[in-house]
């Protein structure tokens, strides 16, 4: 086993490299399991080997996708002003839906971030074509929150 400590963007990751075998790597990230394929085998030396437990056997999926990851709630339409994340945080609010109209200044996202509640406003007129995230999600800066068409 291999423990990491990884900071990206204000955010700290604890990775755990639990077994590779071949071209799949079993991680624990922040305490999550995954299986990562990678694009080609590794070789493992025969110490390393030896060190590691074995894990549960789950499906492998293509790759892990971060927790950061913003889940889609809508079809994403692909045009209007995108409203980011201006820094990482945790999605605690969503104060609207696909459809409704909002004003330059209205809250669309409530954003907790170093333990305060960051209000989110719209940065255009229109009507909200999609939404990138659910309450409880970690996002990182820059990460589409909403789009405004």
């Amino acid at each position: 086993m291999s423990n990491y400590q990884y900071k990206v963007n204000g955010v700290e990751y604890n990775v755990e490299i639990q077994d590779i075998e071949n071209n799949i790597a079993h991680v624990s990230v922040n305490g999550k399991q995954f299986e990562i394929e990678m694009p080609e085998s590794i070789p493992v030396h025969e110490t390393v080997k030896k060190e590691v437990k074995p894990v549960e056997k789950k499906p492998v999926v293509a790759a892990a996708k971060p927790a950061t990851e913003p889940k889609p709630a809508a079809k994403p339409s692909g045009k209007g002003t995108k409203v980011v994340a201006p820094l990482p945080g945790t999605i605690t609010e969503v104060k609207v839906s696909v459809g409704d109209t909002v004003k330059t200044g209205d809250t669309v996202v409530i954003l907790e971030a170093m333990k305060m509640q960051n209000n989110i406003e719209a940065e255009a007129d229109g009507t909200i074509t999609e939404i990138s995230v659910s309450k409880g999600d970690t996002v990182m800066e820059g990460t589409p929150l909403v789009t405004i068409g």
